[in-house]
């Protein structure tokens, strides 16, 4: 079966452990021979399994592009090739012919119609099949999925408790209340989304279940009007840890749970029933919104004129240029605290107002993950009596798997300090967006905790624009993980990064 999906497709027979695994997925969830009457899912499950999802292996889909930083004339999605169905998840398995990776998505569609031109009349492609056999194929998981494309029954398992959670928040926060579909009105629909929450090492902590509204339906001037609310940016973020450390106090964290519910709407909002949670009563009854609801234009600017009217009546003092900054002075011991959305950063000179902020902030919001702080916006932090130290380890590593460089080679310092970079006029067209995307992911973790990279990082900025061939040796990319505590943390293969990416001058 596997060989047969290979050749049908001309898919590269490297994919081959792909096409097997894809062949066991579909064989116990069909009749394997005539007179069959229980597929082998049926024996295990007792239940008839789902097959509306299934696709054509080696299809030519195209695969949604949620990448950082993404321009506004960007292409919206990848091009792919279906490979299979994820096993924990109701995503599916691509292979990305943009980022060469193996990768799980749910935002793909296929195209069972078409297949990808990889291959020759006659078999197998050399030179390309050769091409992806080099080609480090790492695998990127998407965190995010939506659960009303398909219905995986092992997924519904795993996400209900999350989804009833999240209602069961509902009703503590009184968001919304049942009534009448009334006429000429629009009603917003709504839809269930799931994430991953994990902690500094990656593991996950959280199953998280978000009920989300379908705000690009909303009628500005009818449904909402203002939406713009302030978040704390990376250089304030910086100087709280340097007040920190100057100050000699530990920075604390807290998370408020489902913090948009606890916004207040200016406007009338209805929204449809969740599916698969409509009231058996009054079916076509609709929820009149009390408060904000995740995904409403309006929500961010509800949550935000919340929490700040709630801290200015209880004496904290909003800051003048930083509108996410809040203070306290009594005496002289000073608390400041650092709001980005619903998380927030807060310290003192004195543990007291620690714990009345705490009190303060508990006797109004449900709050999770009061503590220490010790990751926050991908930076893992470490306190410690002689300063702060911030490390990426786990985004370094994602880096490196995601470009293939496990295995390259070490620099000891940003960028070299004698070389010389000149447009080859002569040179042969590239295609240089993957050097771009390696670029910009690099130039945010620059902005977080190693500006003494950015040096490095403007100097290869100014080649990303040239369309020109490679260099005969490789142009080292400035990794800035090179300052994490562990060495093996590093992004080590800063010299073949280049090379791969063939995006580079001589």
């Amino acid at each position: 079966m596997a060989r047969v999906m290979l050749n049908s497709k001309k898919v590269p027979r490297n994919l081959w452990a792909e096409a097997v695994n894809t062949a066991c997925y579909v064989s116990n969830r069909v009749f394997k021979r005539p007179g069959t009457k229980q597929t082998s899912y049926e024996l295990w499950k007792g239940k008839k399994p789902n097959v509306s999802y299934f696709h054509t292996f080696g299809s030519k889909c195209y695969i949604l592009n949620d990448r950082d930083h993404l321009g506004k004339f960007d292409a919206k999605s990848d091009v792919g090739l279906f490979l299979g169905y994820a096993i924990n998840s109701r995503a599916y398995r691509v292979f990305n012919l943009t980022t060469k990776t193996i990768m799980e998505s749910i935002n793909v569609k296929i195209d069972d119609l078409s297949m990808l031109n990889l291959c020759d009349d006659n078999g197998v492609n050399e030179s390309k099949e050769n091409k992806l056999n080099d080609t480090k194929t790492p695998i990127d998981v998407a965190s995010n999925v939506s659960s009303q494309d398909d219905e995986n029954d092992s997924h519904v398992e795993v996400w209900v408790g999350a989804m009833q959670e999240e209602l069961n928040q509902f009703e503590r926060n009184e968001v919304w209340s049942l009534v009448p579909r009334p006429k000429d009105i629009n009603v917003i629909d709504t839809k269930w989304v799931f994430r991953n929450k994990t902690d500094e090492s990656g593991k996950i902590v959280r199953n998280k279940a978000r009920l989300v509204a379908q705000g690009y339906t909303q009628v500005e001037g009818v449904d909402f009007d203002e939406t713009f609310a302030p978040v704390a940016r990376l250089e304030s973020i910086r100087l709280l840890l340097s007040i920190a450390c100057i100050k000699k106090f530990k920075l604390f964290q807290m998370d408020v749970k489902s913090a948009f519910l606890n916004g207040y709407l200016q406007e009338e909002v209805y929204v449809e029933q969740p599916k698969g949670f409509a009231d058996p009563h009054s079916p076509n009854h609709v929820f009149k919104l009390k408060k904000a609801l995740y995904g409403l234009k309006q929500a961010p600017r509800a949550w935000y004129d919340r929490l700040t009217q709630y801290l200015i009546d209880n004496q904290y003092r909003r800051g003048g240029i930083d509108r996410t900054l809040f203070i306290k002075h009594h005496d002289h011991d000073i608390f400041v605290a650092q709001i980005y959305v619903d998380d927030i950063v807060f310290g003192s000179t004195n543990k007291t107002k620690v714990d009345e902020f705490v009190s303060v902030m508990s006797s109004e919001f449900e709050m999770s993950m009061v503590g220490e702080l010790n990751y926050f916006l991908g930076m893992q932090v470490k306190q410690t009596s002689m300063g702060i130290m911030l490390n990426q380890s786990k985004y370094a590593k994602n880096l490196v798997k995601r470009f293939g460089l496990e295995n390259g080679k070490d620099f000891e310092t940003p960028m070299s300090t004698t070389l010389k970079l000149d447009k080859d006029e002569k040179g042969k067209s590239v295609d240089q967006s993957l050097y771009r995307r390696a670029f910009m992911q690099l130039s945010n973790n620059a902005a977080k905790r190693a500006p003494n990279c950015l040096a490095a990082m403007q100097q290869r900025s100014e080649i990303s624009a040239h369309r020109c061939r490679a260099a005969v040796e490789p142009l080292p990319l400035p990794l800035p993980q090179r300052f994490s505590v562990s060495r093996q943390d590093r992004c080590r293969a800063a010299a073949t990064l280049a090379a791969v990416t063939t995006a580079v001058v001589r």
